[in-house]
């Protein structure tokens, strides 16, 4: 017995560190968890910012549990498709829920949800945030968001803006500019915030406020022009856009943000495993590097921590549609 643990002792050390690693980490989760393929559900359809991020991270933590994690996009009903299967799913672990800002916006929105969002899901960690960026077509005679808002004046009821549909967060980003400013936009919805950037582009809408991901190809081309950006600070990819602060528009900050949550009753032995473990991707020079290439900045916190802030999220966005009288289907 000895001579056989000399031999593999002696096979060990002629590994290579990394070979070393990932032998390490295969033997700790041989017979505990993940033991099998974990499905990470995005409820938006595939390219989008969400879809983007949940594939960063599939691959960071098939590679750092030892297991295969895949995503599986179920998109449709606003996305209330992706999020109501994951509710309905078993609290193992094996299927996650890559959630946002729409997560959140979601239940002071839609009173008929076939789901408790604070109920049936266990937030588990926030990976990155991303602010919106105020675009309009290079075409409109306007380079400032002060332009831009006397141009409206000037032309009262003639002007619109795009989003994704009722409540998604273009649309609470364009009902919050109306009311900070005074000025007439009328809401344009479209079926997801790419029919609404494509058709700003045609210029058949006027103006689109949307995360900087969706937008930043546009801004880059010079087809877009970007006015602000909605969070206290300018943007690292778009440092010659205020941040809204700067343009007096103070209270217009929101920031589109990707996490990761659990059907509730998933064991906290499991939510704090993931949640580690994404902490060490978070801390990846180069998941760190998709990140900022897109724009957004890390976030990473507790379970608890989670937990508090999803839920605040909710508290306020519910709190926006109920002051702007936005209802589902209206």
């Amino acid at each position: 017995m000895n001579q056989h643990r000399r031999t593999v002792l002696s096979a060990m050390l002629a590994l290579p560190l990394g070979a070393l690693t990932k032998h390490a980490s295969a033997a700790k989760s041989a017979g505990g968890y993940p033991s099998r393929t974990v499905t990470l559900v995005v409820a938006s359809a595939a390219g989008s910012s969400t879809d983007m991020v949940a594939r960063y991270t599939a691959d960071g933590l098939s590679k750092a549990l030892g297991s295969t994690m895949i995503v599986d996009n179920r998109p449709g009903a606003g996305n209330v498709i992706g999020w109501g299967s994951v509710a309905r799913s078993a609290p193992d672990g094996y299927t996650l829920l890559t959630t946002e800002l729409s997560f959140a916006i979601a239940p002071g929105l839609i009173p008929t949800l076939p789901f408790d969002a604070r109920k049936d899901f266990a937030p588990i960690v926030t990976i990155a945030s991303v602010p919106h960026v105020m675009v309009v077509n290079a075409d409109l005679p306007v380079t400032t968001v002060d332009e831009f808002v006397q141009y409206i004046k000037q032309n009262p009821g003639k002007l619109n803006y795009g989003s994704g549909g009722v409540g998604t967060n273009p649309h609470l980003c364009g009902e919050m500019f109306k009311k900070l400013t005074g000025v007439d936009l009328v809401h344009v919805p479209y079926k997801g915030a790419a029919a609404a950037t494509q058709d700003l582009l045609a210029g058949h809408v006027h103006m689109v406020t949307s995360s900087i991901p969706t937008t930043l190809p546009h801004i880059q081309s010079g087809k877009l022009r970007a006015l602000v950006v909605t969070d206290t600070k300018r943007s690292a990819v778009l440092p010659d856009v205020p941040a809204a602060p700067e343009v007096g528009l103070a209270d217009m900050t929101m920031n589109f943000w990707i996490g990761i949550a659990a059907p509730a009753g998933t064991p906290d032995e499991i939510k704090t495993t993931l949640n580690e473990n994404v902490q060490k991707l978070l801390a990846d020079p180069d998941f760190l590097a998709k990140l900022s290439a897109a724009g957004m900045s890390p976030v990473g916190g507790s379970v608890e921590e989670t937990e508090k802030f999803v839920f605040s999220e909710m508290d306020r966005w519910a709190a926006v549609t109920k002051e702007a009288g936005i209802q589902h289907g209206n």
